[in-house]
């Protein structure tokens, strides 16, 4: 049981995107069909849609942080010793951090102090904060996963990347043996 809920936690971004995802295209499918179908309208599913869409846009950087697989330029590390790359990461992940930490604070004190309690959604009547609230959700859980990362990267060894960097080496690795071989076949 411990485990299972473990498991869960480890993997709660992509339940909720996965959710969401399901739930937005589900709503805006049925918003184009009443339309085309009915002539009717509802109102509130473009709006619940947009939100939820915010809503699944955030909870998936914390999921890529998860996984390691946030853009980063690393052209210039091929010119670097190979000692210098995961310390630059290691440093460029502590400024990535202190950003969200930033960004954290600023938009828990923008939701919980500054924002009017009686701004509400046009069509939904739900006031904004509860809309809002994913900013520090979601910065809070991409700095714990860029943190897990780095655990696992310079604590356990585990060397977490991004899935499709890691079908990308191997193609290029799979084409460099293919061209040794070819060439080996050549002389």
């Amino acid at each position: 049981m411990g485990s299972k809920f473990i498991h869960f936690l480890d993997n709660i971004e992509s339940y909720i995107c996965r959710t969401l995802l399901t739930i937005f295209v589900s709503l805006l499918f049925m918003q184009i069909v009443s339309r085309q179908l009915f002539g009717y309208s509802f109102s509130w599913t473009e709006e619940l849609s947009v939100y939820m869409f915010v809503w699944f846009v955030f909870f998936g950087a914390s999921y890529a942080a998860k996984l390691a697989a946030h853009n980063r330029v690393t052209f210039q590390y091929k010119m670097m010793p190979a000692f210098l790359p995961p310390i630059l990461e290691f440093i460029t992940d502590v400024i990535w951090i202190c950003f969200n930490a930033y960004f954290v604070y600023l938009s828990y004190d923008f939701v919980f102090n500054k924002m009017n309690l009686f701004w509400k959604s046009q069509t939904l009547g739900v006031p904004m904060k509860y809309i809002y609230v994913i900013l520090p959700i979601a910065f809070s859980l991409m700095t714990f996963r860029i943190i897990q990362v780095n655990y696992y990267k310079l604590v356990k060894g585990i060397d977490i990347r991004d899935p499709d960097s890691q079908e990308l080496d191997e193609l290029i690795d799979h084409d460099i043996d293919e061209d040794d071989k070819n060439n080996k076949s050549a002389v």
